[in-house]
């Protein structure tokens, strides 16, 4: 397969289409999807994930922030996720919700990190004490 490149410019109005169209699929409007790509595109490290998993559907995990990246939030929302399952959860049945809300905590984890991080490190979702 040949290797496609492209400027700048056709990334981020890919970016832009993508994004919208994630935050469409996740139940969102299109005033979120402009405040969320605004945002989005103002962080260079999240923005770099986002723009390598819009292109491999995979994750690069190359931007972290205290060690955390775009994976670790993913898995511990599927955690929290799982201790909902008895709940009405609007990710259960939306994976794209739940993507679209790893990049969103990411960039709240960057927004203010003292106090995601400690979520992040003590809420498990777990019901049970001393899971670690």
């Amino acid at each position: 397969m040949a290797d496609i490149k492209l400027t700048r410019e056709q990334v981020d109005q890919a970016a832009k289409e993508w994004a919208y169209a994630l935050c469409e699929c996740a139940g969102e409007t299109k005033e979120y999807a402009e405040a969320f790509f605004e945002r989005i595109t103002s962080s260079e490290g999240v923005y770099g994930e986002f723009v390598h998993y819009m292109l491999t559907q995979d994750f690069a995990c190359t931007y972290s922030i205290e060690g955390v990246t775009i994976v670790d939030i993913m898995v511990w929302q599927i955690d929290l996720f799982k201790a909902g399952m008895d709940t009405a959860r609007a990710q259960r049945d939306n994976p794209d919700k739940m993507l679209l809300s790893a990049f969103v905590t990411m960039l709240d984890m960057e927004d203010d990190p003292d106090t995601v991080l400690s979520a992040y490190r003590s809420d498990t979702g777990t019901d049970y004490p001393g899971k670690y």
